[in-house]
C-alpha cells in the first residue's frame, strides 16, 4: 500500500514541471492570448475576409476553365489546320 502512494507522489511530483512546460509553451500562450482577445468585431471582419476570398476563388476557377477551353481550342487548331477554315473577306469593293 504504501508503495502506491510512493507512486502517486512521484506522478504529482513529475507532472509538476511536465505541466509548467506545456502550459508555458508560445503555441499555447498565443492560442489563450488569441481567445481573449477575441470581439466581436473581428469576428465579423474574418467573416468579411472570408466571403472576399470565396469570391476570389470562384473567379479564378471561371478564369481557368476559360483557359482550359482556350488551350483546347488551340490545340486542336495547331493539330489539324485545314479542318477549321478560317472565314474569307470578301473582296474590296471598287
Amino acid at each position: 500500500m504504501l508503495w502506491i502512494v510512493g507512486f502517486f507522489v512521484l506522478l504529482v511530483a513529475l507532472m509538476i514541471p511536465i505541466l509548467a512546460i506545456v502550459l508555458d509553451a508560445p503555441a499555447l500562450r498565443h492560442f489563450f492570448e488569441a481567445r481573449r482577445q477575441a470581439e466581436p468585431g473581428k469576428l465579423e471582419e474574418l467573416s468579411q475576409k472570408i466571403s472576399l476570398l470565396e469570391d476570389q476563388v470562384d473567379d479564378l476557377g471561371r478564369a481557368v476553365e476559360a483557359l482550359k477551353e482556350e488551350n483546347q481550342f488551340l490545340h486542336q487548331l495547331l493539330e489539324n489546320p485545314s479542318r477549321t477554315n478560317p472565314p474569307r473577306l470578301p473582296p474590296p469593293a471598287p
